[in-house]
């Protein structure tokens, strides 16, 4: 598919969500109101054509376009370098939640080649970029919680700078994932001195906690308890 043709098909999928989505990009550019499953499909039948083509020629001048941009990552199937190089690429491009959580739970190559991913996700870890971050949060949140990788995760998440606040929630949603998957690891984690978790990512990660229904809520008041003597 041409440029022209996957925008033609991104209006003929338009809907009345474009208020909706506009909200999510603080970057300003326009929406049509695509529906994410939508795009989830579209993005599909990219990846399975000249994806290449699309990723190295894509304008991104729509909150669809970018999405598209995140999806084809994640679908196409591809040397992992190759695939990876267009990963690298794009991060320092997301601007918004949508677009940043969408490319790291569709990244489910990650969990083929951690060690590639995982090696270029380090090259953003010390970013201060609000997005960069999140990606890097998200990214081990969705792809990375499993016992050969969770030590790593707990530690990159605890050095992670959070000064903005998508980056903040970002890491806060990660914790409080990790408390549902290793609650034992998260718990030790929570109560340490070696915690250095800012007080309002802390907080919201309690709140996090508490919310969900697959954290036991008496673990969670158990590290206020310690957390107050």
């Amino acid at each position: 598919m041409t440029i022209a043709e996957i925008k033609e098909e991104i209006i003929s999928l338009s809907g009345n969500n474009a208020e909706f989505y506009d909200k999510l990009n603080p970057t300003g550019k326009p929406s049509m109101g695509v529906r994410i499953p939508a795009l989830r499909k579209l993005a599909q039948k990219i990846a399975k054509e000249d994806y290449r083509f699309f990723l190295e020629n894509n304008p991104l001048d729509t909150f669809e376009m970018e999405t598209l941009q995140a999806f084809v990552i994640g679908y196409a199937k591809d040397d992992i370098k190759i695939i990876l190089s267009y990963l690298r690429a794009f991060i320092p491009m997301v601007h918004d939640w949508s677009v940043n959580d969408s490319l790291c739970q569709t990244f489910k190559i990650a969990r083929k080649y951690p060690g590639e991913t995982y090696e270029l996700l380090m090259e953003f870890k010390d970013s201060h970029e609000e997005f960069e971050v999140r990606v890097v949060a998200i990214m081990l949140m969705s792809q990375f919680l499993n016992d050969e990788y969770i030590d790593r995760v707990i530690k990159v998440l605890d050095s992670l700078h959070t000064d903005a606040y998508y980056s903040r929630m970002g890491v806060a949603w990660a914790v409080a994932t990790i408390m549902a998957k290793y609650p034992d690891k998260c718990y030790q984690y929570m109560t340490s001195g070696d915690n250095h978790l800012d007080e309002w990512t802390y907080h919201k990660a309690l709140q996090k906690m508490r919310e969900s229904y697959r954290v036991d809520n008496a673990l969670v008041e158990k590290i206020v308890a310690v957390k107050e003597e």
